[in-house]
């Protein structure tokens, strides 16, 4: 990932890479996070890690970021005879979408105010006057 935004506004991005992007996310969770998008009902850790060809561990791992992040949603399952098992599907797209939009938003209210503080600092040191 380029370090810097202009490196960033020339390289040519996907929208998957808003999951980097926006969230740091990794090659794997995206890998994950598309297994489920593709999946036609709720996968359990398991089915995920099967599709991406990972241990369970490591999808686990994984599933737990996209979590984090919103990205996915869980759901319990009760067995009749006692004991659970958890389900994981993609948080609808839109609502993903309005997040990233109000998280960038807020990044460029952020910049904005930088940009000002940066002006305003190094306006006074220009109209400074220098005593020799």
């Amino acid at each position: 990932m380029p370090d810097s935004m202009s490196e960033q506004l020339q390289q040519d991005m996907q929208c998957e890479s808003l999951l980097n992007c926006f969230h740091g996310l990794k090659q794997l969770d995206e890998e994950c996070f598309r297994a489920l998008v593709d999946a036609e009902e709720p996968v359990t850790v398991d089915e995920i890690a099967e599709t991406v060809d990972r241990e369970r561990s490591t999808a686990y791992r994984s599933v737990q970021r996209l979590l984090q992040t919103g990205f996915i949603q869980k759901d319990q399952i009760n067995y009749d005879q006692g004991g659970y098992y958890h389900v994981y599907y993609p948080t609808d797209p839109s609502q993903i979408a309005k997040d990233m939009q109000r998280m960038l938003n807020d990044w460029y209210a952020k910049m904005g105010q930088l940009i000002q503080e940066f002006e305003t600092k190094y306006e006074q040191a220009e109209t400074t006057p220098v005593e020799g």
